[in-house]
């Protein structure tokens, strides 16, 4: 198909004119050589060879209806049946009226009748189609995404609310469509299989939609969003979109966030942003593949909002304080304070104490966590400074570091001056790495860990049953202690009452030769179990919820005596 940028060799816009009778050929080409390339055809036949010879350089066809071997008419249909040849703009010339509507059904852009008009007539109406098909094509070549030729997003926004107008109590549904874990697909099959894969989804969603009140786009690498008449139940098309594709292993996994009966008050942009809010509800659920918008999730995504745009100043003005846990080695027979966790907890002015279950997994999100880890490991150096100081006691204390930190190839300068700064040493400040953090890039942070090894830092591998490091990975890790993850613990101390797996995880310990630290202790029937199969530290609220610094002291005066 021609475009507005396609001219002939010399730089000017190609006109065929196709007519059987050679006075009208000449007649024309005298009327437009000054301004066009004229190509000639005398019969039908030899019309359509041209065209599809010079199909990417040609600007308009003038089409006579009468002529041998092929019709203009027949011409008319064989063109508007190629997709490459039925862009071209086609001016019919003809004296019979009755042909002309029956030439524009056929796909013919206008005509000019017989006898011809003035030259300069002739002329503006060429003149015109050319600039209206040129016009037409620029805005076909916008509205389509390149890669799977759904609209773009600025076109699909623009056809919806379109729709809106002339159909405004239609019911209406908004879907943001994802792919789970589409960098991973990416990785796996490389940047040209993964284009493959974004039209194929692209396929199957315009097979699922087909009515023509339905517009499908992809607003982004991997997300499409589809604006439809209301569906009760969208299950049959997330089966079908994440069908196994061909040449795959696997099959796609999609996800899709669902607002149900639009609201037309709204933005069209922002019914789509209650979609998505709902997909990325489901992210991490790979057991559900369906979320439906509820308003519960704007005021929760409102509230994530807030958190984040408060996050400078709550910093800058020490609205979050750190709690210790205890943590009590219990190998004796009188469990000892050997150590605690510091915790982070956020004293909102006007929300109140905020779980870090909330904002927490959100400064992970959004980068912010660093800031707020570094804050943490200032912080508890000033106490424990401060108790040595005045109490002439302190224990260790763990803090946490998390995977993207230990990418820092200054965290180990940065940790040493903390420590140098408060008058305290490496030994005073555990540091607890997620056993996640050891799984992935390993080579990388096992040399960082042990170079912080190295300069006497204690390290801890927290959360130890929640990753997936094998036997062989763990025996090769340069760790100080394990540390059982919360929810390994409740397992174990379901109904069915099963330690198995914890004494299998003490058995390692004991081969390498370091400590169990078990956290979420909270029953003395736990305690007793846990200290029957050998663990050596224990940490939870049997003996503590975590406190702030004030009332940790009294843990503190206690070892003392």
């Amino acid at each position: 198909m021609t475009s507005c940028t396609d001219v002939s060799e010399n730089g000017r816009r190609q006109i065929l004119v196709a007519d059987d009778e050679y006075i009208n050929r000449e007649m024309l080409e005298n009327i437009l050589a000054d301004e066009y390339d004229i190509l000639k055809a005398e019969d039908g036949e030899m019309a359509y060879e041209m065209i599809r010879q010079h199909r990417n350089t040609l600007s308009l066809i003038l089409l006579d209806l009468i002529m041998p071997k092929l019709t203009g008419l027949e011409l008319l249909v064989r063109l508007s049946e190629d997709p490459e040849l039925k862009g071209i703009p086609v001016i019919v010339l003809t004296s019979d009226q009755a042909s002309e509507v029956e030439s524009l059904r056929k796909g013919a852009f206008d005509f000019i009748p017989k006898p011809y008009p003035q030259p300069d007539v002739i002329k503006a109406r060429i003149s015109r189609s050319i600039e209206l098909i040129e016009d037409r094509q620029i805005i076909s070549s916008t509205e389509r995404d390149e890669l799977t030729g759904l609209y773009t997003i600025e076109y699909f926004y623009r056809y919806g609310s379109q729709f809106d107008k002339y159909y405004p109590s239609a019911d209406r549904d908004a879907l943001c469509f994802d792919i789970n874990h589409f960098h991973v697909l990416n990785e796996r099959f490389g940047i040209a299989k993964g284009d493959e894969i974004l039209k194929c989804i692209a396929r199957r969603l315009q097979s699922a939609f087909p009515d023509t009140g339905s517009f499908v786009c992809r607003k982004a690498a991997d997300t499409f969003l589809v604006y439809c008449p209301h569906k009760d139940d969208y299950s049959d098309i997330v089966e079908q979109v994440s069908a196994v594709i061909e040449d795959l292993e696997t099959a796609v996994k999609v996800r899709v966030g669902v607002y149900s009966f639009c609201d037309k008050k709204l933005d069209i942009h922002a019914r789509f942003d209650r979609a998505k809010i709902a997909a990325d509800k489901i992210r991490n659920n790979y057991s559900v593949s369906i979320s439906n918008f509820d308003e519960a999730l704007i005021d929760a995504e409102l509230y994530a909002e807030q958190l984040v745009e408060e996050f400078p100043k709550a910093l800058a003005e020490k609205q979050f304080q750190v709690y210790f846990q205890p943590k009590y080695n219990i190998v004796g027979d009188k469990p000892v304070l050997s150590s605690a966790e510091a915790l982070v907890r956020w004293s909102h002015p006007t929300l109140g104490m905020i779980s870090p279950g909330k904002f927490i997994p959100l400064f992970e999100g959004d980068g912010l966590i660093a800031q707020l880890d570094e804050f943490v490991w200032r912080r508890t150096a000033e106490i424990i400074a401060d108790w040595k100081k005045r109490l002439g006691i302190s224990v260790p204390v763990s803090v946490n570091l998390s995977r993207a930190e230990l990418y820092d190839p200054g965290l180990i300068d940065k940790m040493e001056k903390i420590t140098s700064d408060n008058g305290i040493t490496p030994k005073d400040l555990y540091l607890e790495i997620t056993e996640s953090a050891y799984v992935s890039d390993s080579d990388q942070i096992v040399d960082r860990v042990k170079s912080l090894r190295e300069h006497g830092f204690f390290i801890e591998m927290d959360d130890f049953g929640s990753g997936y490091s094998s036997l062989n990975m763990i025996s090769e890790l340069p760790i100080d202690a394990l540390k059982l993850d919360m929810l390994f613990i409740r397992n174990a101390f379901d109904k069915l009452n099963d330690t198995r797996m914890i004494s299998i995880v003490i058995d390692i310990a004991d081969y390498l030769g370091v400590p169990v630290i078990a956290e979420g202790v909270e029953t003395e029937e736990q305690y007793l179990a846990l200290k029957k199969l050998g663990c050596t530290i224990i940490q939870g609220y049997y003996f503590s919820k975590p406190v702030p610094a004030n009332e940790f002291e009294r843990f503190l005066l206690e070892k003392g005596k």
